[in-house]
């Protein structure tokens, strides 16, 4: 753990009299009138007063950012009109923060009476003066950097909670740690998951009536799910939600799990079950219940976990517990049986709609299957539900909200099955917004096909991958030569066309308003304003504002870096400021991007008629592919791309690609290569984040690695064709898998 102190805490009056003789007891403590705007005790008294009525009264304080969707709606609408559609093109820069960080930036910075609170890649938590745009403290929780091994998506983390002067974050590590809000200095900590496991935190903590609420993240390695609640002012568990069922024989935590198990078959407990709760949580304080989404299974395939099918409760899953004691009420599935990593943990939000005539409350979710749903907000049943993206793998719903599968989608003859949408979704983490004037959720959506196949041996052969584990590597294709199943239908995506959509969704008509399209399929969350516009970044560097009405873009700002975390907004000595914290990476940021170099982590905010300078805009880096050559067979260099394939891929990307935060290694340094035992084996870039392999791999593996990357850079110089490459790997790899 380390904090670090920017700003002098003590009042100047306060350390004159301190130096001087006889001066007695000294003034009295600053009261909060007169405590300075930034001090510690400024800092104390605005934080302290963020308490259960304040959460629940958020909208009758439009100017602050209290929690993690602004408000328990978790709507990410703002009231707030001071920009507009006829001034947002005198918008400017205000300030910009380097916070010195290299890897994704997914966080919605808490704002409260000009203190901003965020935070960043490895846990690090960040408090910022927004008047003088400074950093006042930041805290480093000291994640060990080789825990990157145990993560399926990067070090991102979604953002901190604040309640009662306190701040708190989850940490990769599965720390839930509680923050003296004023200082950086920490209150307490727990460790919410096993140590020794491959459970990890992303998600933003929420806070319901007095208790933290986290969940965790792992269902690609042999996690099982829950949500745990902890007293905000000790740490104390109060109560621990479990998503799947353990063994049976071990007897069941929580009644309802008896249920739940019926719908399993086989020994799905031994491979963990998944159904980890990584992302949304949302808390209704009216019933005083929480909704929580449910992720996906482990391993992904239900014909590997649970050979005799079944729904597989709670997977996929919107699930109501009772707030105060974490008791099962309702739950809705949106994938029964999940066999696509078609997770329901996506952003959970509450409206008041018109579904049937009258005004009901209402749960919208627009989970990875590609369906938009419209739930009861009381009991959970299914209102209505329409398809908002392209999808092969269902033709509609039933009745009851039941997706109708279509024959041949769980991909369990051995071949290559083209799926959409891709395990990436329909939708992923990146939050919507429901705006109550346009009547329309916005969707920050995905337009991507995805290639699945069964492979039987992969489990066993698999257990020493990691960034997957055996969750992901028997669904996710990774054979070069196995026969595919072709795509007849013509408005399919094609591979290796993705692309992104900003799209306006009407949840009484269930049906599409209007949409933009992004070129990079990976973009950022979502801020509609009452001033009727709604601002979004993009994979490209662009951070614009669009009419909400029709989606035509009247504001952009270049920020250097593709954008993913959403922007908020918000008042400071009533001037309306709007913020976005930029940097890229995490999940498919890892491996790709959409401009030509990254820059630093960086806070953006922006006011009318500010004109500060942005950043210096990096030129693109010259690549250029080393002399180095390879005598390896064609057999060893198919061995070296399956444990590529197995350990490199899912940070590294193509070896041959453009990279994302994480480089291309076929483009790597002569030098890169000459040190890559000491790189892969002994952790001599464990301080960058590249962790040791040498309980993964030997170093005869190493070598073929080595050689298969060398194969790759060789064809680069020579400029062969993508096929020709591509039989000469499926030629290798059929050698590797015989030998």
């Amino acid at each position: 753990m380390h904090v670090l102190r920017v700003a002098n805490p003590i009042p100047f009056s306060v350390l004159a009299c301190l130096a001087l003789a006889g001066c007695g007891q000294g003034p009295a403590p600053a009261t909060p009138e007169s405590a300075p705007k930034g001090s510690p005790a400024h800092i104390r008294e605005v934080t302290a007063a963020v308490d259960d009525a304040a959460l629940r009264n958020a909208d009758a304080r439009p100017g602050d950012w209290l929690t993690y969707g602004r408000n328990y709606r978790e709507d990410r609408y703002s009231p707030l009109d001071g920009i507009h559609r006829e001034n947002v093109g005198e918008l400017g820069l205000a300030w910009t923060l380097d916070l010195g960080t290299k890897r994704g930036i997914q966080t919605t910075p808490l704002v409260v009476d000009g203190i901003m609170f965020l935070t960043g890649p490895w846990s690090v938590v960040y408090a910022v003066d927004v008047r003088k745009g400074t950093l006042i403290w930041q805290y480093d929780p000291g994640v060990y950097r080789g825990v990157g091994t145990r993560l399926c998506c990067g070090v991102s983390n979604r953002g901190p909670a604040l309640y009662k002067g306190a701040v708190f974050v989850g940490t990769l590590d599965g720390r839930l740690i509680s923050i003296d809000a004023a200082d950086g200095t920490p209150n307490w900590e727990v460790m919410t998951v096993d140590p020794e496991g491959y459970q990890s935190i992303t998600g933003a903590p929420r806070i319901a009536n007095g208790l933290v609420l986290i969940g965790n993240g792992g269902a690609e390695f042999t996690a099982r799910g829950y949500v745990s609640a902890y007293h905000a002012d000790t740490g104390e568990l109060a109560w621990r939600f479990y998503t799947v069922p353990g063994n049976p024989h071990d007897g069941f935590e929580h009644p309802d799990l008896k249920h739940a198990a019926a719908t399993w078959t086989g020994s799905w407990w031994e491979l963990g079950g998944g159904g980890t709760a990584w992302d949304s949580i949302a808390y209704d304080p009216d019933l005083d219940r929480v909704y929580i989404g449910v992720g996906n299974g482990t391993p992904w395939n239900r014909l590997r976990r649970s050979p005799e099918g079944g729904d597989n409760l709670y997977l996929s899953s919107i699930v109501a517990v009772d707030a105060g004691t974490g008791e099962y009420l309702w739950h809705f599935q949106t994938t029964p049986g999940d066999t696509w990593d078609y997770t329901a943990t996506q952003h959970i939000m509450r409206a008041d709609l018109g579904v049937e005539g009258d005004a009901e409350s209402v749960i919208m979710q627009a989970p990875k299957n590609g369906f938009f749903y419209v739930l009861d907000g009381e009991t959970g049943a299914f209102r209505s539900g329409a398809a908002f993206a392209y999808m092969n793998w269902a033709t509609g719903l039933d009745a009851n909200g039941r997706p109708i599968e279509r024959e041949g989608a769980r991909y369990e003859d051995g071949r290559k099955h083209r799926i959409a949408p891709s395990p990436h979704g329909g939708h992923n983490w990146q939050p919507m917004s429901y705006n109550p004037e346009t009547g329309w959720v916005y969707i920050p959506a995905v337009e991507q096909i995805g290639s699945l196949r069964y492979d039987r041996d992969v489990p066993d052969r698999s257990r020493r991958r990691v960034n997957g584990g055996n969750g992901a590597t028997n669904a996710n294709n990774l054979s070069l030569y196995v026969e595919e199943v072709p795509e007849l239908d013509p408005r399919a995506p094609k591979p290796g066309q993705a692309y992104g959509r900003l799209i306006a969704w009407d949840p009484v008509a269930q049906e599409l308003k209007w949409e933009v399209r992004h070129p990079h399929f990976y973009n950022g969350g979502l801020l509609s304003t009452a001033g009727g516009l709604l601002f979004q970044g993009d994979a490209e560097g662009g951070f614009k504002g669009r009419d909400t009405r029709t989606g035509d873009a009247l504001w952009e700002f270049d920020v250097r870096s593709g954008a993913i975390a959403p922007p908020v907004t918000y008042l400071v000595d009533g001037e309306q400021y709007v913020t976005i914290v930029v940097g890229w990476g995490g999940g498919p940021g890892k491996r790709t991007k959409g401009v030509e170099r990254l820059h630093p982590g960086t806070i953006y905010t922006f006011k009318l008629g500010g004109d500060a300078l942005p950043p210096e805009k990096l030129p693109p880096l010259e690549r250029e592919v080393v002399a180095l050559t390879t005598d390896a067979t064609q057999l060893e260099i198919g061995m070296g791309y399956n444990l590529y394939m197995g350990h490199c891929v899912h940070c590294h990307g193509s070896a041959g690609g453009g990279g994302g935060e994480i480089p291309a290694l076929a483009w790597s340094s002569e030098g890169m290569y000459g040190l890559l035992h000491e790189i892969v084996l002994d952790g001599l870039l464990l301080p960058e984040g590249m962790p040791s392999f040498d309980d993964k791999l030997t170093p005869l593996e190493v070598d073929l690695i080595k050689a298969y990357l060398l194969h790759v850079a060789e064809g680069i110089r020579a400029g062969t064709p993508s096929e020709e490459s591509r039989r000469f790997l499926a030629d290798a790899q059929r050698l590797a898998d015989k030998a």
